[in-house]
């Protein structure tokens, strides 16, 4: 697509420069979608942020609200979450319910990863590998990053600099070995100009031996593997074997098995049972966000396998009391992560959902990628070059990626990073907020939408009039961004 800049730089200079006018149409455009200003904040893109979670189904709100006012034991309602788990993956498999996925990715790390610090003697150092991928602050931060050109990539990622911010939650002697996707692209872009991660066309295959070969240089120190849980394209999931299960997943299972290590995913952003299969990829442990896509209140949700789960339930205090019983409920090294009874409440309903009544959350994704496909389809052509609009029944999401527009030396959509979603420099997300709308994520190329924050009813099912507006509005947004790239393809969407 022609651009008048030469460097990629220039282009974002420009848009920031021009960011007020941007924002001034994004909110004429709101007004001429009908989204009048009792309307603002009311709905958005995703029920499925940390900032803004989505609303509750009503099975799921009367299960909290019932169980609020009676005398339960939480040590039952653990059991119970253990029994609907085993339900669908089998009797090898347990759980543990914790307050958020990020502890469920500390207690997992800290007792699988780090190196022991009792007993006699100096602690060894260990390391773990895990791909350089989207959203890599999360399961790659526990580690000091190593190769060290890596040693500041999460600098400027959250609210406080330094080691107050991401790099204090590294772990004890633990490194973090980052490997670079075979097929994969890391450009820079962005107004907060940074590297982001292009994961469409990764090469499974080619990314197994660069893994494999990492691993055997760090085979004396190599204590497990870990990665995302995700299934699209956007995030170098999209190649698929035969029952579907995330090629690259399933290699890098194998290669924990064949070095006896755990393979830990964070599948955050993804649903049990109805998503990636733990058991399909090889893994050992999957973590949950179950505030995310499964629809539960704030919780995380921990899934693997029952030899090394009794560790991580011993470290949370649910695993029974030191004169033998089956379980309990008590202090920990990690009680300060315990859930809550209402957050179990919530958990055990949502669970029962998506184990006996998934189409309540499958049919909405249905509905609302219809209306992503057809909404698209009236921008003009020439924009719609290089979009990929993918349905995830693991993240209960539409994934639209964009990082192919940027082919052939062409200048495509502009690619903002997590840096400037930190900074508050995303012009996308900028312009959700300008429309009154609760913004989703949306940088490295990539978007995701889902439905659950004032885009559905009790039962879970699409309000069609706010999906459509939504959509609507994005495709808004796109059609501005383009016109003040000074992209002669861009004329005015109706």
């Amino acid at each position: 697509m022609n651009s008048p800049f030469n460097y990629r730089f220039q282009l974002y200079n420009h848009l920031q420069a021009r960011a007020p006018q941007i924002y001034a149409e994004a909110r004429e455009a709101a007004r001429a979608l009908g989204i009048i200003p009792e309307m603002r904040g009311t709905f958005g893109f995703t029920g499925a942020v940390s900032s803004c979670h989505g609303l509750l189904i009503r099975r799921v709100a009367e299960a909290i609200e019932a169980g609020a006012r009676k005398v339960i034991g939480n040590a039952p309602l653990d059991e119970c979450v253990r029994a609907i788990v085993k339900d669908v993956y089998g009797d090898e498999w347990d759980a543990a319910c914790i307050n958020t996925c990020e502890a469920a990715l500390w207690v997992t790390f800290d007792t699988f990863f780090t190196p022991p610090f009792t007993g006699r003697g100096d602690t060894y150092r260990a390391r773990y590998i895990t791909l350089y991928e989207r959203h890599l602050h999360h399961h790659g931060g526990y580690g000091r990053p190593f190769p060290p050109r890596y040693k500041d990539l999460f600098g400027d990622r959250g609210v406080t600099a330094g080691e107050l911010g991401f790099s204090g939650k590294r772990l004890t002697n633990l490194d973090a070995i980052f490997v670079r996707l075979s097929g994969a692209e890391y450009p820079t872009h962005g107004i907060k100009y940074h590297p982001v991660p292009l994961l469409t066309r990764v090469d499974p295959e080619a990314a197994r031996a660069a893994l494999a070969e990492v691993a055997a240089h760090h085979a004396d120190t190599l204590v497990g593997f870990s990665s995302l849980g995700y299934d699209t394209p956007g995030y170098g999931y999209g190649v698929k074997n035969q029952d579907g299960a995330p090629k690259l997943q399933v290699l890098i299972g194998e290669l924990a098995r064949r070095y006896q290590v755990p393979y830990v995913v964070d599948n955050a952003w993804g649903a049990p049972f109805l998503g990636t299969d733990p058991r399909a990829i090889g893994a050992d442990i999957m973590v949950y966000s179950m505030d995310k896509a499964a629809g539960a209140p704030t919780a995380g949700l921990i899934v693997g396998r029952e030899e090394l789960m009794v560790q991580i339930r011993r470290a949370l205090g649910i695993h029974g009391q030191r004169w033998g019983t089956g379980s309990s409920h008590g202090k920990a090294a990690y009680v300060t992560n315990d859930p809550g009874k209402e957050a179990l409440l919530g958990v055990i309903a949502s669970l029962e959902v998506l184990r006996d009544e998934p189409e309540r959350v499958t049919q909405a994704v249905d509905d609302l990628y219809d209306i992503v496909v057809e909404t698209f389809a009236e921008l003009p052509a020439p924009l719609r070059q290089g979009w990929m609009i993918t349905k995830s029944m693991n993240s209960m999401a539409v994934e639209l990626n964009y990082e192919n527009t940027w082919r052939d030396g062409e200048m495509g959509f502009p690619i903002f990073t997590i840096e400037d979603m930190y900074a508050g420099s995303n012009i996308i997300q900028n312009c959700m907020s300008e429309m009154g709308l609760v913004p989703t994520i949306g940088y490295d190329g990539n978007i995701l939408l889902s439905p659950g924050l004032g885009t559905t009813d009790e039962e879970g099912q699409l309000i069609e009039r706010e999906a459509r507006m939504l959509a609507r509005a994005l495709v808004r947004v796109v059609e501005i961004v383009y016109r003040h790239m000074g992209t002669p393809q861009a004329v005015s969407f109706r």
